[in-house]
């Protein structure tokens, strides 16, 4: 059976609202319930690497993921992280080879109702598993290719460079 690591960074697919403060701050990975919740058996890891909004990820914390990614044994990797600069994120482990790699995440924090996050993950979870070597962005039933790809935030969505 192929093993998929999932390797978590934060974003919005893991916020959660704190009452007293009236605002969301990333907090501790949902991936595990989401993949239990959606009766999930395909073999797989969940490493979380890091709890930023992707707005404050760092030069060093790209490379933190790259090197996640290239420790790995795993050829199917899955990873979750903020949308605003998951493209960026792409573009950095567009380098590595033999290996499948997804990027996703949520518009909406996985704890909320009507959150995006399970269709994302699940839609993640088996493009890491059909799709060819390369890196990848799976967002709302689309794949992208990182290199030629924006996220535009009036539409709320990913789109391809013109």
């Amino acid at each position: 059976m192929t093993l998929i690591d999932v390797f978590t960074t934060g974003g919005t697919i893991d916020k959660v609202y704190f009452d007293a403060l009236s605002e969301f701050h990333v907090g501790p990975t949902t991936l595990a319930d989401i993949l239990t919740e959606n009766n999930v058996y395909a073999q797989h890891r969940v490493t979380q690497l890091m709890r930023k909004d992707s707005l404050e990820l760092t030069a060093e914390d790209r490379a933190a993921i790259y090197d996640a990614v290239m420790a790995s044994e795993a050829e199917h990797i899955l990873i979750t992280h903020g949308t605003d600069t998951m493209v960026e994120t792409g573009k950095k482990l567009a380098g590595i080879k033999n290996k499948t790699i997804v990027l996703t995440g949520s518009l909406q924090p996985a704890r909320i109702k009507n959150s995006d996050a399970a269709f994302n993950v699940g839609f993640a979870f088996a493009a890491v598993q059909t799709l060819p070597h390369g890196v990848y962005v799976a967002m709302n039933g689309q794949i992208f290719d990182p290199a030629i790809t924006r996220k535009d935030r009036e539409a709320g969505r990913f789109v391809e460079n013109p």
